[in-house]
This record gives C-alpha cells, structure tokens and sequence, in this order.
C-alpha cells in the first residue's frame, strides 16, 4: 500500500507528485470548497442578518467569503502537493496562456461577476430590464446571474451581457415607479370630462400612492378620437406590473362609463348606387351587402 502511494505519477517543474500527494490535494481542495459555501451561507445568512445591511450587500460579503476561503484552500492545496512559490510563477505563465486562448469566455465573465457585487448596479431582489426583458434577480453567482421572470422562468445569463447592454433598474435607489396608460375616447366627448374620470379611476385603485399625485396628458387629436394618457406612481408597479395596468383599465372603463364617456367608434358608410352616401352601418363585424348592379339596356 505504501509503495502505491509512493508512486511518482508526473511532476511540476522539480517538483514530483505522488498519489498520496495528490490525494491529499484533492481532500484540501473539496473541503476548501465545502467550507467555503458554509462560510458564505452563515455570514449573509446568520451574522448580517441582523444588522441593517441590504439583502444585495449581504450576499455580496457571503460571496467574497466563500472566495476567500477557497483561495485560500487552493494554496494549501497546492502545498500539500509540494508545489512552492517559483513553481507557481511559472505555473502561473503557462495557465495565463491557457486562459488567454481557451477560458478567456469564463473569465471574461467571472471579473465581470465581481464588478457587479463591488459596484453594485443591482443587488438581489432587484426589477431589472436587459434586452426588452423585465425579471428580478434571483441569484448572482461567478459564472452568471440568474433572473427570474413573471412567468417563474429562470434565465442564466452571462456576468458579461450586464458589461455591454443597457440596464434598467426599477429598484434602484427608490421603488417608486410612474405608470403609463393611454386611453383614446370619441372625438364627440368632451376632454375635460374624460380627464376628471381617469383622475377618479386612479383614486380607486389599489396600489395608486396619493403623493406625488396622478395627472392627465391631453396628447391630441386623431382619426381614432382623443388621445389622453393617465400617468400616476405606485410602488407595487417593480414585481407585478400586469397586475396594476390591468386594475387600472377596469377601474378606467367603470369610470368612462358613468361618465357617459364613449370610446371611439368606426363607421362604414355604403355608397348607392347613384354615388349617394347611404346610412351609417357600425363596424360590428356584420358584412354590408354590396349593391346590385343595373341592367344594361338593350
């Protein structure tokens, strides 16, 4: 047994590494890991979690953590092996060529992964926007960041897209959000009107915050009627933003009609067959029979 153990399987400059060794190596390198995730687990978990740190800034510590003592368990590893510090220098020269041809991807997104928890730009828990897609932050990890859409889909994307694209943030800072709804009603009715009945079915929402208060934009006119937006801020708009539009619509179309506010309306008005306009025909879906031709004269 001693004599397998003993067996010179290749060696790392001057140094030679044995199967034990190399075994011993290993156990480091999988506790080191081990440790690491208990680590990173009991000081976002249990010794921040009573302090006032945000949930991003107390993953983020985890995190580093785990790093730490990973790093650190590398290096005993590598001197259980007997590597020392001149060997690793050139090591070290021959890995950075590796990488730079073959790893230079997870790299790439591995420093990309540490700039986003030191600078921060968004934390777990946090409503993004990437690409025209809205999900929240779920899991930042090395490699890539793990975002979780409305449907509960889980996308994994790469640390570096959040380098190169546009991020929005809609819990940067504030939660506050301004929710946007257009709404068109019939040319006939008056703007005025329209205007204090949105106003109302922003009141009678739920989730609508008072301060700052809602307003109505009159946008213009069009062959379509009146265009007017109704623009109000909530704080519930960040996880569940279909959830509100919808409320507001329905709150907006109770209020339009008790108002006696119409929506617009499409006529079709059928020619005769002397070119005389007929009677307005509604487009309800109903095909207006088409009018015969006349005879010709013989």
């Amino acid at each position: 047994m001693d004599g397998v153990l003993d067996y010179r399987l290749f060696r790392i400059g001057d140094t030679t590494v044995t199967a034990a060794s190399l075994v011993a190596a290993i156990v480091v390198l999988v506790a080191a890991y081990v440790v690491g995730r208990l680590a990173r687990r009991l000081v976002s978990d249990r010794l921040l979690a009573k302090t006032r740190l945000s949930v991003g800034v107390r993953y983020m510590l985890g995190r580093f953590t785990g790093y730490l003592v990973f790093v650190l368990g590398a290096i005993m590893a590598l001197q259980t092996i007997g590597i020392r510090a001149t060997t690793l220098t050139a090591f070290g020269a021959a890995l950075g060529v590796g990488i730079g041809f073959g790893l230079q991807d997870i790299v790439k997104n591995f420093v990309a992964g540490l700039v986003i928890l030191i600078e921060r730009p968004f934390e777990v828990g946090d409503r993004i926007e990437i690409d025209k897609l809205a999900a929240e932050v779920a899991e930042i990890r090395s490699r890539a960041t793990v975002l979780r859409t409305n449907d509960d889909v889980h996308l994994i994307v790469p640390n570096s897209r959040f380098m190169q694209d546009v991020v929005v943030n809609r819990s940067y800072d504030r939660l506050l959000y301004r929710c946007h709804t257009p709404v068109s009603v019939d040319n006939a009715s008056d703007p005025r009107i329209a205007s204090d009945a949105l106003l109302e079915a922003a009141k009678r929402t739920e989730g609508v915050l008072p301060e700052p208060p809602p307003s109505v934009r009159f946008r213009g006119f069009g062959s379509a009627g009146m265009q007017l937006e109704l623009l109000c801020w909530t704080d519930k708009m960040a996880h569940r933003p279909g959830a509100l539009v919808s409320a507001l619509n329905f709150e907006i179309f109770d209020a339009l009609k008790r108002n006696g506010i119409r929506l617009p309306q499409t006529e079709i008005r059928v020619l005769g067959p002397e070119g005389a306009s007929g009677p307005a025909t509604p487009a309800s879906g109903t095909e207006a029979a088409a009018p015969r031709p006349r005879e010709a004269h013989r």
